[in-house]
């Protein structure tokens, strides 16, 4: 949703922009090449660090690329002196790197140790939470975050399962989930795809203060300028939809809510991107400092 971001955010218009996902660096190309000055590159991924960093040599000068987590902007800014900048961007949830990339274990599509971290160079594996977690806690994870009604019954097969050898790779889990649904009915999905989401979210913590970055992304906003939001699931969505709409409101609002709908791609996009065809764009813009 190149296209959209452009619109929401408005780069013709100069200015400091953060990507607080950067991801591969589309979306930064995109603010570069149409005015911003000055772009700060945030990711937890040092991997994706470095597909950015070349993506983005074109402009060095006006580029700095951290690696962090979008959790510490506040910090980030005020180390760099900035008490306001002029757009924010941030695409939630894990990225089509990652889950392609050999040997991060995101996918059940391939038999591979069960890792999941964003940024592999800190926190528990998921492999790790599993080989820890209780069998109700379990359920809860997979119930909140992956939205699975069969989280009882999944996470006693698993619980079940580890009890005869450590659950180690994405081959096995995927298996057990399914075993665990085979009488289950006809599914859309494959049957392992909410329990990786809802294990990705808990080992990432993806859900996990969001409310409270947006609203601090929000008011680092110059005067007029916006800040979007890219979600893939509708957990981050609702979070975005109710936060949101939370600054908007009141006496004193922060911000002005510029999509009360979200913007979802065209089915151009989607025909050359299916994994694009989830994706929803909110957008705000933070209001007039006089009027506050």
């Amino acid at each position: 949703m190149v296209e959209e971001v452009a619109q929401a955010l408005q780069p013709e218009r100069g200015g400091t922009f953060i990507d607080c996902t950067v991801g591969l660096g589309g979306h930064a190309q995109m603010l570069l090449a149409r005015g911003a000055t000055r772009l700060i590159g945030l990711d937890r991924d040092p991997a994706a660090l470095a597909a950015a960093r070349e993506a983005l040599s074109e402009w060095p000068d006006r580029t700095e690329l951290v690696h962090a987590d979008y959790r510490d902007l506040a910090h980030l800014l005020d180390a760099r002196g900035l008490a306001s900048v002029d757009g924010v961007l941030a695409d939630l949830g894990v990225s089509s790197m990652q889950l392609d990339a050999e040997g991060r274990g995101f996918s059940f599509r391939r038999d591979e140790p069960l890792d999941m971290r964003m940024d592999p160079t800190r926190g528990e594996t998921a492999a790790a939470v599993l080989s820890a977690i209780d069998e109700a806690e379990l359920a809860d994870v997979l119930f909140q975050f992956g939205e699975e009604r069969k989280s009882r019954r999944i996470a006693r097969a698993i619980v079940a399962a580890r009890e005869r050898q450590p659950v180690e790779t994405t081959g096995q889990l995927a298996d057990i989930v399914r075993r665990a649904l085979s009488r289950a009915g006809w599914q859309r999905i494959d049957p392992a795809t909410r329990t990786f989401q809802a294990l990705r979210i808990r080992v990432n913590r993806e859900l996990e203060g969001l409310d409270v970055f947006l609203a601090a992304a929000a008011g680092r906003l110059a005067a007029g300028r916006r800040f979007a939001v890219l979600t893939f699931q509708s957990l981050e969505d609702r979070i975005v939809k109710h936060t949101f709409r939370d600054l908007g409101r009141g006496e004193r609002p922060l911000v002005r809510v510029l999509t009360k709908h979200p913007l979802t791609p065209s089915d151009a996009e989607v025909a050359v991107n299916a994994r694009a065809r989830s994706a929803k764009l909110r957008a705000v813009e933070r209001i007039e400092v006089e009027r506050i």
